[in-house]
């Protein structure tokens, strides 16, 4: 059985106490011909020292860039392999991931994405909870991320016919790729495995933003498929009403004004309101109380 060649990128920028634990655990793997390229934006930590640590063992590019999804479209451009593999500086592979990966691509050519299982982990690699991963379905991707980015390896062949990453989304980059790959008719494969740990920690852009980044959910949606679904435009509602309301469950305004802020956000993207978001909503206010079915 010969494995598919495969290539990893990495985009940096400023991860310096990181990037040695992720660069540890690809080269870690055990794989011939491992092909390792990272795309540092012009870092102004120990990043760039840290990289030229490790000699021959990657190759890396230290520049300005337009952000996280053009320094990975740059480092699939400067490599070769059959299978790709995009880590994030903070974000670690665990053992054998690589193996598992392969094996599956090797065994079934029809496969074009082929993602497992993951974790959360804090700052020092401890685990705080599993990563919400499920077996492939279009309609469960598009109500939730499924998919762990570090926990997911692609053909090349998707990236030729369907496109790279859209520099448009700084924080659903990933998340826009998987959707427009399944849209796109591209064969998806879960693996029950664990293989990677995605770091979460105050720092990470989408923690600090999470209203910039439902926002941007929606706005993918609707790029994508000309409209978004109710469940993000309630888990914007909620973020909304909780980060930049200030109102916590506990206050007796807090339903209602998700309820409003659900409603306006329908009316923002979708220019209308569904029978079922309307039910919804109606729902909340009766009984008093709210499920946003997920929020962030």
């Amino acid at each position: 059985m010969a494995m598919p060649s495969v290539s990893v990128v990495t985009p940096s920028y400023n991860q310096g106490r990181f990037i040695g634990r992720t660069i540890q655990s690809v080269l870690s793997q055990g794989i011939a011909d491992l092909e390792y390229v990272v795309m540092d934006g012009g870092s102004t930590d120990e990043t760039v020292a840290v990289l030229e640590g490790y000699g021959n063992r990657l190759r890396f590019r230290s520049e300005r860039d337009k952000g996280q999804p053009d320094a990975v479209n740059k480092g699939i451009a400067a490599t070769s392999g059959e299978v790709i593999a995009w880590i994030n500086s903070d974000d670690v592979y665990y053992p054998g991931a690589f193996q598992a990966v392969l094996e599956v691509f090797a065994n079934r050519p029809e496969v074009d994405v082929v993602y497992g299982a993951a974790d959360h982990i804090d700052v020092d690699d401890a685990v705080i909870e599993p990563y919400p991963a499920e077996p492939f379905s279009l309609s469960r991707l598009k109500d939730q991320c499924i998919i762990c980015q570090p926990a997911a390896f692609f053909r090349r062949r998707v990236v030729e016919r369907l496109g790279a990453l859209d520099l448009r989304w700084q924080y659903t980059l990933d998340y826009e790729f998987w959707l427009r790959l399944a849209k796109g008719g591209a064969v998806f494969a879960c693996l029950p495995q664990k293989l990677a740990g995605s770091r979460f920690y105050p720092e990470t852009k989408t923690s600090g933003a999470k209203v910039t980044v439902h926002a941007e959910i929606n706005d993918m949606m609707v790029a994508t498929f000309g409209r978004a679904p109710d469940r993000w435009l309630c888990n914007y509602a909620h973020v909304l009403v909780r980060e930049r309301w200030k109102l916590g469950e506990a206050s007796p305004f807090f339903t209602p004004a998700v309820a409003l802020a659900a409603l306006r956000a329908s009316w923002r993207w979708n220019r209308d309101v569904s029978p079922v978001l309307w039910r919804t909503t109606a729902s909340w206010l009766t009984r008093g109380l709210i499920r946003p079915g997920g929020a962030a």
